[in-house]
């Protein structure tokens, strides 16, 4: 909605609860960040061992936070590859959950670690 919050209130103190809130911003929109059509291309060029092509996904024009949280890896622990475990299966999932959960799990982290890392590159 249109509300707007203050960080700096005691209510967000807990960061536990502000990434909670993300992760389910995330979860609950109608297609993830990166869209449904991109998910099997992506999981097979991480199983091969190649580079998703990334030419035909829209957006880029926006400071994405994980980026932002990456920059303060030294004051929160938050490393490329930990953004990635923890955001990778909310940014990057199928249109229906099919087959091994966890082995996607493993591609998917893999994918968003990867546009993580080369997001300047991509967008």
């Amino acid at each position: 909605a249109d509300e707007h919050l203050d960080l700096d209130d005691g209510r967000w103190e807990d960061i536990h609860v502000v990434t909670g809130a993300l992760k389910l911003f995330f979860r609950e929109l109608p297609e993830p960040l990166v869209p449904f059509s991109h998910f099997d291309k992506f999981i097979a060029a991480i199983r091969n061992g190649t580079r998703p092509g990334f030419g035909d996904i829209p957006g880029g024009d926006t400071d994405p936070c994980p980026c932002r949280v990456i920059e303060y890896k030294e004051e929160n622990r938050m490393s490329v590859q930990s953004v990635a475990i923890v955001f990778g299966p909310t940014l990057l999932r199928p249109a229906r959950e099919e087959g091994n959960m966890a082995m996607h799990m493993v591609f998917q982290t893999q994918v968003v670690e990867h546009i993580l890392n080369q997001y300047s590159y991509i967008f």
